[in-house]
């Protein structure tokens, strides 16, 4: 993680340079993907890690039930909604 942060820092800064171009042509299709990766490696870090050990409960349940809203391409709100139901429902019954 400290490695892509530092990355990110750097290419910023061969931004500013005469080397921003060169290195944003060739990098720039990757640099682009870099914000989706960081964010899904939180959403499983959040979902799948408690007290540094792996956790499989509700959350575990809830993020597929979104995923499969979102493979389905139901509205965001209905995503969210469905993930946050079926975790409530599994919470509650355990």
């Amino acid at each position: 993680m400290i490695v892509l942060a530092a990355g990110s820092y750097a290419l910023k800064v061969l931004g500013v340079t005469t080397l921003g171009s060169v290195v944003e042509r060739r990098l720039g299709p990757l640099v682009s993907l870099l914000p989706v990766v960081l964010f899904s490696a939180l959403i499983v870090v959040m979902t799948f890690e408690t007290a540094g050990e792996l956790v499989l409960d509700a959350r575990a349940v809830g993020v597929g039930v979104g995923a499969l809203a979102v493979w389905r391409k139901a509205p965001l709100l209905v995503v969210v909604l469905a993930a946050m139901s079926v975790t409530a429902c599994l919470r509650l019954v355990t």
